[in-house]
């Protein structure tokens, strides 16, 4: 596993924290990735009770609730994660932020691809809501309380409800 990698990006997005030891017992963002890297194994493994039950597990103890299914790439960092809920077909990207309350779900009971994808480098704000099969284009900021449900070109910010979003200018 590659728990180094993960201490580091906790230092690298987080001012408040101080030694690898407070990191490693106390930052719930951080034990629900790696329950979710062991349930997301097994999922692939077709051992689908196994892996919702520690996904279950996982919920009970970070308040941070990940499906099995959902992909997740490197650097993520949860910050104050309770109430964080990541939906079976999502994928998020490497080194992305996400606060506390921010929904990456579906509109309903379709099958397939229901989740959003989050692309590389993405920053969602506490209490963002991110529902269907949109995608949030690399380096886009999406602002606290915003939901969105259509996907955002990269590098631009979306905000409010539903969110509107506009390219930075360079």
């Amino acid at each position: 596993m590659r728990f180094k990698e993960d201490i580091e990006t906790v230092f690298a997005n987080d001012p408040a924290a101080k030694t690898p030891l407070e990191v490693v017992l106390c930052y719930p963002g951080l034990h629900a990735l790696w329950l979710h890297r062991l349930a997301h194994a097994l999922y692939r493994k077709k051992l689908y009770f196994l892996s919702r039950l520690i996904s279950h597990l996982s919920r009970f103890l970070t308040g941070i609730e990940i499906h099995p299914g959902a992909r997740i790439g490197r650097r993520v960092f949860i910050d104050h994660g309770m109430g964080i809920v990541i939906g079976e077909t999502a994928q998020i990207g490497n080194d992305v932020i996400i606060f506390h309350q921010v929904t990456l779900g579906g509109t309903g009971k379709e099958k397939g691809k229901r989740h959003p994808t989050v692309e590389d480098g993405v920053l969602l704000g506490a209490g963002a809501k991110i529902l269907g099969p949109v995608t949030l284009g690399e380096g886009c900021k999406i602002g606290a309380g915003a939901m969105v449900i259509e996907s955002i070109p990269p590098g631009a910010t979306a905000v409010g409800l539903p969110a509107r979003w506009k390219q930075k200018n360079n």
